[in-house]
């Protein structure tokens, strides 16, 4: 007679549960703070990126429609895909006070730019990512030696926001970004894929922002047209990072002293109020990225910019982008005498309507401060 089994002696499930403990432990020893497993099938909001797409919200990113068939099957990541670890970061860090940087007011008056808390560390993240994920992959191989696995960040073509969703991680806030209850907003995303099935996590089906609409309403540039909808094109962070293009003239003033990427939407969020700090090393910010002279651009040469900036962030709009981002900061915080500076960007043709535009606003705005002294 064959044995019989009960819920508790099936092989099967022993078969899943015991390699999702192993590599559910290994994440967290690895470096990540959250861990979540779903099913690797369409995301539940791939839809609502189709119809984002229809509605140009995602500007010049020409990437993302690209690559629409990897977003709808991870199998196109990875063959034979089954399962999503989704994946998350602390990068809440603190400086002296418990706050990352000054206050705007205090920055404001300073000079600097502001820059995103993510941009602060002097390593760029995907490489501390890709590093973790890396050595969570060989964990997952000596688990399931059977097993293929990929790690992925988010150059990948995964909607990593609602496979962490769809594992328990957290819900989507009205500003898009994924809300934990424990830590907030302030973090960063990944998954690893495999080619067998565990046990999967129910998903995260309620939603705790109720009626609050601050990242809404504090938005600079008005970029969310509707809650949980972001048009990309008047996102400070598309403005300063993805964009390859000068700024519409419209949403200049909006984009105030942020140099590269935005927090406001975060800052704002009453779940972040109480986000605890991260201790990880890899992303305690540097002196000389948080609070930075915007005029520093104006000044070094693509070779010192390299030199400088290369392995940071900052990187990623390159010598010409963060020259563009300064010139805004200028145009928005400047003084009669930056203008000396400002003016031979004017024989620049990739920046001169620009560098026109910084010019008249400092103007104006010291022709006014005059007017009203």
């Amino acid at each position: 007679m064959s044995p019989s089994y009960g819920a508790e002696d099936d092989p099967a499930r022993d078969a899943r549960v015991l390699p999702t403990a192993a590599i559910r432990a290994a994440a967290l020893a690895g470096g990540f703070d959250l861990v979540g497993i779903t099913p690797a099938v369409t995301p539940a909001g791939f839809s609502h990126l189709v119809d984002w797409i229809a509605q140009g919200y995602h500007g010049t990113m020409e990437y993302i429609p690209r690559r629409l068939d990897a977003y709808r099957d991870p199998g196109r990541v990875l063959p034979g895909a089954r399962t999503v670890l989704a994946l998350a970061l602390n990068y809440h860090a603190s400086v002296g006070s418990g706050d990352p940087r000054p206050p705007q007011n205090a920055v404001a008056a300073s000079g600097a730019a502001q820059i995103a808390r993510y941009a602060l560390p002097a390593s760029d993240y995907h490489t501390v990512i890709r590093r973790r994920l890396r050595n969570l992959v060989e964990r997952c191989n000596e688990v399931v030696p059977a097993a293929r696995a990929r790690g992925v960040v988010d150059t990948a073509p995964v909607l990593e926001r609602d496979f962490a969703q769809a594992a328990g991680l957290g819900w989507f806030g009205k500003n898009t970004l994924l809300i934990h209850k424990r830590l907030g907003s302030w973090l960063f995303l990944a998954a690893v894929l495999l080619d067998v099935e565990l046990q999967y996590d129910p998903p995260h089906t309620s939603s705790h922002c109720g009626t609050c609409t601050r990242c809404l309403d504090a938005c600079p540039t008005q970029a969310f047209p509707a809650p949980h909808v972001l048009d990309a094109r008047r996102c400070i962070s598309y403005l300063t990072i993805e964009s390859r293009e000068l700024p519409p003239e419209e949403l200049r003033a909006g984009m105030q002293d942020w140099l590269f990427g935005c927090d406001v939407c975060q800052e704002v969020c009453p779940w972040n109020r109480k986000a605890p700090t991260t201790t990880e090393a890899d992303f305690q910010p540097t002196f000389d990225l948080s609070g930075v002279d915007p005029r520093l651009f104006l000044t070094l040469s693509p070779e010192q910019f390299a030199e400088r900036f290369g392995k940071t962030p900052l990187a990623r709009p390159g010598w010409w982008g963060l020259r563009r981002n300064a010139l805004v900061v200028l145009g928005n915080r400047g003084t009669q005498a930056d203008i000396p500076l400002l003016h031979p960007l004017t024989a620049d043709p990739t920046l001169q309507p620009l560098a026109d535009w910084a010019i008249g606003a400092i103007q104006q705005r010291n022709h006014t401060a005059e007017a009203s002294g």
